[in-house]
């Protein structure tokens, strides 16, 4: 078993009705994100250089930042963990007001979200060998060589084996059916 990473949505109950899960439509595997993609989105917390998303962002001159800032979003069982340490009403209603204050931050973020999707696919399109851009690491746990490259086919079967590209596309197809539901806000979860 391993972490996964999810993509919520402020209506996740209409998101994720009974007609999301029949297998006619093929959501699982055209909206999924793999674990390698939770992987590129945790690296900035386990290695010493620069993550991989960072450079990509940097290679092709995108502001990625809207993605990290979808892992902010202050989910109810860290919250009850950290309220449930807080030493004092004071730290307490910090950590209350810094979950707010995240919240807020992302309220209707989901057009910045596939705008910065979008935008990473079409500049990706035209980069034959994004592998050989990205700083070698000792500490590679997403296999590079394998999931950066071609970018514009689709490897995996929505969540086994995808290669970065086909998350990207993923990715990019969930939100505009999330938008087509209603949705304005869009945040990770890690489970």
């Amino acid at each position: 078993m391993g972490l996964d990473i999810h993509i919520v949505t402020d209506n996740y109950g209409e998101i994720c009705s009974a007609d999301y899960y029949d297998e006619k439509n093929d959501y699982f595997n055209k909206h999924s994100l793999s674990r390698t993609f939770c992987n590129l989105m945790c690296r900035q917390n386990v290695i010493s250089h620069e993550p991989e998303l960072q450079q990509i962002g940097k290679i092709i001159n995108i502001d990625l930042s809207p993605l990290y800032e979808m892992e902010r979003y202050p989910e109810q069982e860290s919250m009850e963990f950290f309220l449930g340490n807080a030493e004092s009403e004071e730290e307490r209603q910090s950590i209350l007001d810094k979950a707010e204050a995240d919240k807020e931050k992302l309220k209707g973020n989901i057009d910045i979200v596939k705008q910065t999707i979008d935008n990473l696919i079409a500049k990706l399109n035209s980069i034959p060998n994004l592998p050989s851009l990205l700083i070698p690491t000792d500490f590679d746990t997403l296999n590079n060589q394998s999931y950066f490259s071609d970018f514009q086919l689709d490897k995996g079967k929505g969540y086994i084996d995808n290669n970065f590209g086909q998350d990207i596309r993923n990715f990019s197809r969930f939100l505009e059916y999330a938008k087509s539901k209603g949705t304005s806000t869009v945040w990770f979860n890690y489970g």
